[in-house]
């Protein structure tokens, strides 16, 4: 706390009683990173060692970094200790990140995603599908059975604290093995659930430069007590924190590194690793990342071969980098849609594919707690006559991918994945139609034999979008799901 010593080591016996967090009264008041050597079993005890350096009148909160070898089964020792975590949040304070605070989210192999991706892996041991790890090994290594004696796969199979405790049994090789199966398959299920904005992260707490709530509808009031849902529309800004060009060179010294430049749009990106995930069907997906000065787009090495991104020189690199970074202004606003107040009587209405919960706090002080709706939900749930949306707003909602606008005329926006590529397709035109939609801006490619036109998801996309809705009035908000 004086500032003599850059590192202290304490256990548990040693850290009981003692505050070594950036006190604003200590001369060192520089971030703490703090590595959890030996989670140990206690959740209690967990917290009471990551509380010595977190704590109340600090220049800053540390950085928790939980620490496991490349024995891949050590693991199995996080994940119990983030499971109680959890555990111990919900029940002491009624929220599900408020014990782990978050730390622990994806160390928790014991969630529902854990508990899928562990069924995945034995069907693909069923199948033969892992490489390097017969079913016959698997079961004689592990003693645990998969199957009946016809030789059919067992209804109820092994649970996953039971898979992970044999683990502990097995080879370094094995287990190193078996473990990057599971892994690799639990990643993909969470970037899946993360992707579809099903992901449980329990109550988000929002922050932002400027939150304001610029809009307030009630969708229901309560016979009895009179007591209302409503939805508010808050107004969020946030500040931009593109990556400078000198990040973006610093991340190519990597071998594995390239400087990209997209051909069609000019726009500059520097490609490198990514960790594969394991398919559905036992293949394994090599992937990359691509770093933007404002994206970070994961892909697979097959999709990327078909995109319009190329290796580039240096130079060409760099002023492709500066000129997008001029583009970008210091703040972007976005409008949430936020349904708060009496839930329970409308619960069945409000939308299943997304139960992300926010918390946030007005600019003048209020406080806002309630669920995450869609634009394309607000406009039918308070929309008496006809469907008001606006065009931010359906640009907003037909990105995300779960919503379809339905215009006048037979057409239909909605978000297609093309060669690997999220973009926005106008349906159900007619060959009279498309030089009135190149007129506005829409763009027109042949693949395969048919042609397709697109909105384009550059910044002007919205402006064309209200131009199109002016032309096609909206004329249902369907639900893609449905």
């Amino acid at each position: 706390m004086d500032d003599d010593k850059r590192i202290l080591v304490f256990s548990d016996a040693g850290g009981t009683g003692r505050s070594y967090h950036a006190d604003l009264l200590a001369r060192n008041q520089r971030l703490r990173v703090h590595y959890l050597l030996e989670a140990g079993w206690k959740a209690d005890t967990a917290i009471q060692g990551l509380g010595r350096s977190n704590r109340t009148n600090q220049a800053q909160p540390p950085l928790f970094r939980p620490i496991a070898t490349d024995v891949k089964a050590e693991k199995r020792f996080l994940s119990t200790i983030a499971r109680r975590f959890d555990t111990l949040g919900a029940i002491t304070k009624g929220q599900r990140q408020t014990g782990g605070q978050g730390l622990f989210r994806n160390d928790n192999l014991e969630s529902p995603y854990g508990r899928a991706a562990l069924r995945q892996l034995y069907l693909l041991l069923f199948a033969g599908k892992v490489e390097g790890c017969s079913l016959e090994a698997f079961q004689a290594a592990t003693g645990l059975r998969l199957t009946d004696q016809d030789g059919s796969l067992r209804e109820e199979l092994p649970p996953i604290t039971t898979f992970l405790n044999r683990l502990l049994a097995l080879t370094i090789d094995l287990q190193n093995m078996l473990f990057g199966a599971f892994e690799e398959l639990l990643q993909a299920k969470i970037e899946g659930a993360r992707a579809s904005g099903t992901y449980d992260v329990g109550v988000e707490t929002l922050i932002a430069e400027s939150l304001a709530v610029i809009d307030r509808r009630a969708v229901y009031v309560h016979p009895q007590t009179g007591a209302e849902t409503q939805v508010f529309t808050v107004r969020r800004r946030e500040r931009n924190r593109p990556f400078s060009l000198s990040e973006a060179l610093d991340r190519a010294d990597d071998p594995r590194a390239a400087f990209l430049v997209n051909t069609q749009s000019g726009r500059a990106a520097v490609q490198v690793p990514a960790p594969s995930v394991m398919l559905d069907d036992g293949e394994v997906e090599r992937r990359v990342r691509l770093l933007r000065p404002m994206e970070r787009t994961a892909l697979s090495v097959a999709a990327l071969a078909h995109t319009h991104w190329e290796r580039a020189e240096r130079a060409a690199f760099a002023e492709a980098w500066e000129r997008e970074l001029t583009e970008i202004p210091p703040f972007t606003d976005s409008d949430l849609h936020i349904v708060t107040g009496l839930l329970l009587p409308i619960w069945k209405r409000l939308p299943n594919e997304s139960m992300r919960v926010y918390r946030l706090q007005t600019d003048p002080g209020e406080r806002v707690i309630g669920r995450l709706v869609s634009p394309a939900w607000v406009a039918q749930a308070v929309g008496a006559e006809g469907v008001g949306i606006a065009p931010a707003d359906a640009w907003s909602a037909v990105l995300d991918g779960r919503t379809i606008l339905e215009l006048q005329d037979g057409l239909s926006l909605r978000r297609a994945k093309v060669m690997g590529v999220f973009r926005v397709e106008l349906c159900g035109f007619t060959e009279g139609m498309v030089d009135r939609l190149k007129a506005m801006g829409l763009i027109s490619e042949i693949i395969t034999w048919k042609l397709r036109p697109f909105v384009p998801t550059s910044a002007n996309g919205s402006g064309i979008l209200a131009e199109l809705m002016e032309r096609y009035p909206v004329v249902r908000v369907a639900d893609r799901a449905a």
